[in-house]
């Protein structure tokens, strides 16, 4: 079983920073891709950030320039610096990683982190 915990969501004003992060624990081989999502209320989930294990990254282009993605595969942590924060970014964050299993694979899911940006 594998579990992804987040963590360092919460309130702050426009302009300002948080960072999030999550941590797999578990029985695994190893991770692949590692990612955060966000949902907002009464819209479909969305891809934020994804960062595979060599490190290349992938942003949605309304984060572009003020989020950054990293990873510690020696950790199997993956953390979310978001900047210049706006109202628009205020959702539920989720953890994703596609994980190898000594057989097969899965994707497995955080509970999610909310942050709420406040005009």
């Amino acid at each position: 079983q594998v579990q992804l915990v987040e963590s360092g969501g919460g309130l702050v004003q426009a302009g300002g920073s948080l960072r999030l992060s999550c941590a797999a624990s578990g029985s695994f081989f190893s991770i692949n891709t590692m990612g955060w999502y966000r949902q907002a209320p009464g819209m479909q989930r969305e891809l934020v950030a994804t960062i595979t294990r060599g490190g290349s990254t992938n942003y949605a282009d309304s984060v572009k320039g003020r989020f950054t993605i990293s990873r510690d595969n020696a950790k199997n942590t993956v953390d979310l610096q978001m900047n210049s924060l706006k109202p628009e970014d205020t959702a539920v964050y989720y953890c994703n990683a596609a994980v190898v299993l000594y057989r097969g694979g899965m994707d497995s899911w955080g509970k999610g982190t909310l942050v709420t940006v406040s005009s």
